[in-house]
């Protein structure tokens, strides 16, 4: 199962490779990871993607409010946060391409997938396109059944944000399990220093504090 965590950590060297790090020792694969500045200052924006059971969740908030560089872990899903992901795809296009087509067709397929040409080139085309991981491998999979060429693929991987607060109606087509729950649009509270696990990997923070050493 996919886990889709937003954490806000300090903006400091080092904290990328702290996450990582912490991952690795609980065992657990990070499908994708996103870094970026927040609304706040001198703090980043970490939203990871990770596989791994669904009892596992409150297990790795826990854990990553043990790393001192954590300032806020938030776990988010499809129903109740908008999560877009930024792909570009360069696809071989020149004058002697797979269909007689040709660079006509390509334009077609981003029409209908709402992707952007940002690049045209003597032999190649460069789309980018905005929206969920299912939607963007639909356009991959057109564009190979199609015979076309892919040079190249960049994906930034998931970008999650709460949503704000909707009607009853909203929240259930949404698919939200409680209509009647009040939306939360905030980070949930720190968890109770008897509520964080203990700490599964004994040398988690001696890597922190050969860091500081």
């Amino acid at each position: 199962m996919l886990h889709t965590f937003v954490a806000l950590v300090q903006d400091k060297p080092g904290v990328l490779t702290r996450v990582a790090s912490l991952f690795r020792r609980l065992n657990i694969n990070i499908v994708s990871l996103t870094v970026g500045e927040s609304e706040r200052t001198e703090i980043s924006r970490m939203t990871i993607v990770c596989e791994a059971p669904d009892h596992a969740a409150h297990r790795i908030r826990a854990s990553l409010y043990k790393l001192e560089i954590t300032v806020d872990v938030d776990e988010v899903g499809r129903s109740e946060a908008v999560i877009r992901e930024l792909c570009l795809i360069k696809v071989a296009a020149g004058p002697s391409g797979p269909t007689q087509q040709g660079r006509s067709q390509i334009f077609e397929l981003a029409t209908v997938f709402r992707a952007r040409v940002v690049d045209l080139a003597p032999e190649s085309i460069m789309l980018e396109m905005t929206g969920a991981a299912s939607k963007i491998e639909g356009l991959l999979q057109v564009l190979k059944e199609s015979g076309y060429e892919i040079l190249e693929v960049s994906r930034t991987g998931r970008m999650a944000m709460r949503r704000g607060h909707h009607t009853s109606r909203v929240l259930k087509a949404l698919g939200t399990p409680d209509p009647n729950a009040p939306t939360q649009t905030a980070f949930p509270e720190r968890p109770e220093a008897d509520e964080i696990l203990p700490n599964e990997f004994e040398d988690v923070h001696e890597e922190e504090q050969d860091d500081h050493g």
